[in-house]
């Protein structure tokens, strides 16, 4: 590939990248803004409302709590539930819900750990295993998160939730856009009344548009 074609390519996922912060936060009210919870309902709306708090004042750095400063409401959000997981160690709701705690807080890595931890008593909870996911992505790890994805939809093959995430991480992580869209088409045809159905037809077409792809580009189909 010759250096000219290198940099079109950048400008290109560049741009699909801006229309993505703006357009799938259309979608997300969850720490970090660009995805959707496994369950869609935040488990602990004070640290929730703090991080949102932070995108909608990106100038103030009053509004914006460290990560250390985000960890240590998490451990205190965590605390009673902490308490309660001595005599239950095993309880998967107690430990996703403590998970839940630390994805709110955006501490990914120690989500992961309650997630797995959940999933070991109750493997087949695609919720759990949705955010676990996207906790993976979080940290930066675009193919353990596919792969979780994928097992979430093997145990739930229509959760809107996996399928959309599924195709943002195939997207931005992998650059893999007819693989998105296979996702985002799947969700759409098993999903018939997903609420969200004209935000997400909408940035379809926008990537399509930003790719080079013909609108009626047909998306090569998920792996079964």
């Amino acid at each position: 590939m010759s250096e000219e074609k290198k940099h079109s390519s950048a400008e290109q996922w560049t741009s699909l990248q801006a229309y993505a912060l703006a357009a799938v936060c259309l979608f997300v009210g969850v720490a970090g803004g660009w995805f959707i919870r496994g369950s869609q309902a935040p488990s602990t709306p004070g640290i929730q409302s703090v991080a949102a708090s932070t995108q909608q004042q990106p100038n103030s750095s009053a509004a914006q709590p460290s990560s250390e400063e985000m960890r240590r409401m998490a451990d205190k959000q965590a605390e009673p539930l902490l308490a309660k997981l001595q005599s239950e160690p095993k309880s998967a709701e107690l430990l996703a819900s403590i998970g839940n705690v630390y994805y709110d807080a955006q501490q990914f890595p120690v989500a992961i750990e309650y997630y797995e931890r959940a999933l070991q008593s109750k493997p087949k909870d695609a919720s759990v295993r949705t955010d676990m996911a996207t906790a993976y992505w979080y940290v930066g790890n675009a193919d353990t998160a596919i792969a979780e994805f994928n097992q979430a939809l093997s145990d739930e093959p229509n959760k809107a939730n996996a399928l959309f995430n599924l195709g943002v991480v195939q997207w931005q992580g992998k650059m893999d856009v007819e693989a998105a869209l296979a996702s985002w088409q799947q969700l759409l045809e098993s999903n018939p009344n997903y609420e969200n159905k004209d935000k997400l037809l909408e940035l379809m077409a926008q990537v399509k548009k930003h790719s080079g792809l013909k609108p009626g580009t047909q998306a090569k189909a998920l792996p079964q």
